[in-house]
């Protein structure tokens, strides 16, 4: 019988160390010899008892020889280079195969081993379309035999020579089927490891997204950005700030106590600063630094906007926290102090090859850094260009001209006021503040339920102010 291996192709093992290594199913050379073996058995046992035509031991030796003839093919010589040399091979059996069939002159049980391991290898080899074209093949081949060998005198065959092609080919099939269940078993495990390491990658990449800002981090993870030395000029919204008072209160706390305020502080201004949009680029001391425009962005006015609308939320919100380190025993009052400038910088990754900054450069930058410094405690202090883009949506107020290095002429600041739309009567937020008391009210954050509670602690707090005035 002509066949084929069982040979669908390597299955991931994994090695002492954990690392994928490739596991051999049968390989092409042992299955074959297995198929023509099984062949040449049941030949033996048919041709002893007379079965066969006695010119048919030239057969019996050719399928002895032919594995290892198609190894030497496959293996030795440029054949072995071709395309998916495994499959067209396995067709040229089942031309091998058909025409040992009309050679058997179709005698059944025999001739039904040859097209049950013929369509066996076919199915786990190529599946239903290598099935289809090895059938073809091989009922083309068993027609041209058969007409050229005649009608046979009967389609029947000793029970020996029954027995032997049964055995044959079940001792192919289960042998098969066992590499078949290896390489099942193999790719379960193999599947299962990498499962497992997916999920150690997917936590160990949430674990370095801490060490970067969640822009860069997302850019990086989706294939939009290369790690690699590369810098590009874009025009950004950058951003400043820094804790007045804060030397004075690092000499009066323990370095413990102050680095949980600190650690506290930074982590509610970071949740603003990602709530806008911002692209955190580092802390310094007390100091943050963030950026609008890379590697995202909305547009020039959009990101300027969602800078300073930042900055102003980042001021009330410092509001609430003064009053919850107050009621921790902080007494020295906490302001922040901001600086925005737009304009063209330098954008991307910064140092060596194997350790790189995603950061940027540029006077733009020098610039706000320089306002923030000049900033009084809770002031926003922004550029002429910042401010020819919020104008429309934030009131400002003018604040002269400075000198800053790396610029030609004076550069006109402004301080942000506030939004347009919450200055006047209408307001939705107020807020008061005074030794022993504080209080900032945003009516359009507050809910139905809170606002029942506030409204009673209001009360209790005037009729206690009234009680103590008598």
């Amino acid at each position: 019988m002509m066949n084929a291996p069982l040979n669908t192709g390597k299955t991931l093992g994994f090695d002492a160390h954990n690392q994928p290594v490739a596991v051999p199913p049968m390989p092409d050379y042992n299955g074959r010899v297995l198929a023509y073996t099984a062949t040449a058995g049941f030949l033996a046992v048919g041709l002893h008892e007379a079965v066969f035509a006695s010119w048919l031991y030239w057969l019996l030796a050719a399928s002895l020889v032919w594995p290892h003839v198609a190894f030497v093919l496959t293996r030795r010589t440029p054949l072995g280079r071709s395309h998916r040399i495994r499959n067209k091979m396995l067709l040229l059996d089942c031309v091998f195969g058909g025409g040992l069939i009309g050679a058997l002159n179709l005698i059944a049980i025999p001739s039904a081993a040859v097209v049950l391991m013929l369509s066996f290898s076919c199915l786990i080899v190529g599946g239903i379309r290598q099935w289809l074209y090895g059938m073809v093949l091989m009922i083309g081949a068993m027609i041209v035999s058969a007409a050229i060998h005649g009608p046979p005198a009967s389609f029947q065959a000793p029970l020996l020579t029954s027995m032997a092609s049964i055995f044959a080919t079940g001792l192919y099939i289960c042998v098969t089927a066992f590499y078949a269940h290896q390489q099942a078993r193999n790719l379960m495990t193999a599947k299962t490891q990498i499962q497992n390491q997916r999920e150690q990658s997917i936590a160990l990449s949430h674990k370095l997204s801490k060490y970067l800002s969640p822009q860069v981090w997302q850019s990086i993870f989706t294939g939009e950005r290369d790690v690699r030395l590369e810098t590009q000029r874009k025009k950004l919204a950058i951003f400043f700030s820094d804790i007045k008072g804060f030397t004075e209160l690092s000499e009066e706390m323990e370095p413990e106590a102050l680095t949980e305020l600190l650690n506290h502080y930074f982590n509610e201004m970071s949740e603003v600063a990602l709530k806008y949009g911002g692209t955190i680029d580092k802390f310094v001391g007390d100091s943050i630094m963030v950026f609008f425009g890379d590697p995202t962005s909305r547009g020039q006015r959009e990101d300027a906007f969602a800078c300073v609308s930042m900055a102003i939320e980042m001021r009330k919100h410092m509001k609430i926290m003064r009053q919850k380190w107050r009621s921790q025993g902080i007494k020295t009052p906490l302001e922040i102090r901001m600086g925005i400038s737009t304009g063209y910088t330098t954008v991307g990754n910064f140092g060596a090859e194997n350790r790189m900054d995603y950061t940027i450069i540029g006077k733009e930058v020098n610039l706000a850094s320089r306002l923030e410094s000049l900033a009084n405690p809770g002031e926003i202090l922004v550029s002429y260009e910042t401010f020819s883009l919020i104008k429309d949506k934030i009131m400002c107020r003018d604040k002269g001209e400075i000198t800053v290095k790396g610029f030609g002429r004076p550069v006109p600041i402004y301080e942000v006021v506030d939004f347009r739309r919450d200055i006047g009567p209408n307001r939705s937020f107020l807020e008061h503040e005074h030794s022993g008391f504080a209080m900032y009210l945003d009516s359009d954050k507050i809910t139905e339920k809170e606002r029942e509670s506030i409204l009673a602690a209001l009360e209790d707090a005037a009729d206690r102010l009234r009680h103590e005035e008598l």
